[in-house]
This record gives structure tokens, sequence and C-alpha cells, in this order.
């Protein structure tokens, strides 16, 4: 299964065209392994004490160079029946690192604990499936952004828009948002009005009957920030406006979560 997938990804990557890959020499490459958690809330004390407990060996997997970085997102409206309740995030600089993920955990786990044994380090790690259920797993790539890039902090927020572009109409989807929308979030950026904006692939899976194709990320420092952007006038002009919403046409937005970075890990 692990072959088969490194194959898609593969694919996927070269798909992206030689523009992509003249960004890329320009900017250091993103990847993200997005793992939507569903939480009981008689699991929600248990929940914490196992992401306590993993959150040490994703300090320990920083260091050692396996991941760039590890994210706990709560996720809003988060109730049983609306979706998800928690989001992890592991940022690679290699789509490898990230379809190779899985190697190294127990190593990274016995330095983030040296005093626990190798059966009770195994036994928490294989106990954590215990506390929630993992219920999607999206291996992704960050292809478009704004700039300066953010700096992220715990308590802020994340409006997170899952888009499902056309398989046919992709490239059109992907061209609206990077030359008509990323100049207007743009804008917000340098005014104040909002931390960055992403644009981000989903690389596996795909096929036409994936739920979502892409997701465009809005970070905010705190709910102020966020609502008071609504108000912020980016000058559009009625060609942008007409632009805008040609460009609407290329996806659908599926679902709308907001977030709040509960812990982060990097160097």
């Amino acid at each position: 299964m692990r072959r088969i997938l490194c194959m898609i990804l593969m694919i996927s990557l070269c798909n992206l065209g030689f523009t992509q890959q003249q960004q890329n020499q320009q900017q250091p490459q993103t990847f993200l392994t997005f793992e939507f958690m569903k939480v009981d809330n008689d699991q929600e004390t248990f929940y914490t004490e196992t992401e306590d407990f993993w959150e040490k060996i994703h300090e320990q997997r920083v260091a050692s160079g396996d991941i760039v970085g590890w994210d706990l997102w709560r996720l809003l409206p988060g109730g049983e029946d609306q979706g998800y309740q928690y989001l992890t995030v592991t940022v690679f600089d290699d789509p490898l690192k990230m379809m190779n993920a899985g190697e190294g955990v127990i190593e990274s786990a016995k330095m983030a604990y040296p005093d626990l044994s190798d059966e009770e380090i195994e036994n928490r790690v294989n106990l954590a499936g215990g506390s929630r259920d993992l219920a999607v797993r999206l291996y992704l790539q960050v292809i478009d952004r704004t700039s300066p890039y953010y700096e992220m902090k715990e308590g802020m927020i994340a409006a997170m828009d899952l888009m499902k572009a056309d398989y046919s109409n992709t490239e059109a989807y992907e061209k609206a948002e990077k030359e008509t929308f990323k100049p207007w979030h743009q804008k917000m950026v340098d005014g104040g009005a909002k931390g960055e904006w992403q644009l981000i692939k989903v690389l596996v899976p795909q096929g036409t009957d994936v739920y979502a194709s892409h997701l465009t990320v809005n970070f905010f420092d705190s709910w102020k920030h966020m609502l008071d952007s609504n108000s912020f006038d980016t000058g559009s002009s009625p060609e942008d406006q007409k632009k805008m919403s040609d460009g609407l046409k290329t996806r659908e937005l599926k679902w709308t979560y907001l977030g709040v970075l509960e812990k982060m890990v990097r160097k």
C-alpha cells in the first residue's frame, strides 16, 4: 500500500508542472499530513493526555530532522454530529519524509521518554488509538501563499475552506486562486486584516469521488482579528469583482472549519 501511495504521490508532483518547479526553486517546499480526529465528549480528557504524550515525541522528531513541525487544532463547530473535533497537522520539507513518516517514531519516543521501558513506550503509543477515531488522513502540498510568511502562535485562529474542483477543471481553479484571489488576500495581509493565506493541494487521495481536492486557509491572530477582517476594504474594481465571480464557478465550497491552535512544535 505504501508503495502504491508513493507512486501516486510522485505522479501528482509531476502534474504540478514546470511553473511550479520554478516557484519551488525560489522558496522551500512545504508538504503536510492532515489527520482529522473524531473524539467523543467523554473521551476529551483522555485525548488531551494522549496529545500531551505525543507532543514530546514530535519535539524529538523535529530535533532529528524527520519533520519540520506539528500542530494540534481544535475544530469548530466541533459537535459530534458536525464532522471532526480535532485536526493534527504534520509539516515536512520533503515528500519522501512525509510518506515514510512512521519510521523512527519509536526511536523518537525512546529519546523523549528515557525513563520508560521499551514495552511501556510501545503500550503508550498503541494506546493512543483508544482516545479518538482517526477518521481521515490527507497528504497535501502548499502550492501558493501570500508573503511574508506568518509567524504562527498558540491561540491563533484559522479558517479552513475545503474546496472541490472538478477533476477536468483543476488548472482553471488553481489559476483563479493564484491570479484573482491571491492579490485580494495579499492586500488584506499587507493591510493587517489577516496574517496569511495559503492554497493547498490534496495529493492523496485523488479521483472524482474525493470530498475535497484543495483547501484554502486564512490565518488570524485572534477571533477579533478575524471578525474585524470582514470590514476591510480591498478597493476591488467592478472588473476585479467580475473575475472573482467567475473564479467562484471553478470550484465548490464543501465545508469551512474554524480552528484554534492548541499546540504547536517547531525548532
